[in-house]
């Protein structure tokens, strides 16, 4: 039995502004060839991807990552994951 490997593409995350105070953070995510901008309200789990070309590829995956990390995210920070998808 020959086991294909699922595709990857590291996405690329640099946070840019956070509040505390107002409960969000912003940054921009990078995978393959699409780069976004994206706005985390983190009280209400609301995220905002732009544009939509590709939103649908990432913004579950980021989600996830947010949601995972949020303490650990810093302005100024880069972070990355992996999607198991090819970009």
């Amino acid at each position: 039995m020959t086991y294909k490997r699922l595709p990857e593409t590291t996405a690329y995350v640099k946070i840019t502004s956070q509040s505390w105070e107002f409960g969000f953070f912003e940054g921009e995510v990078t995978a393959g060839s699409y780069n976004w901008h994206f706005k985390w309200h983190f009280r209400q789990s609301k995220l905002v991807v732009k544009p939509s070309q590709g939103r649908a590829l990432i913004k579950e995956p980021l989600g996830r990552f947010l949601e995972q990390r949020d303490y650990q995210l810093e302005p100024g920070g880069d972070y990355n994951f992996t999607i198991r998808a090819e970009l």
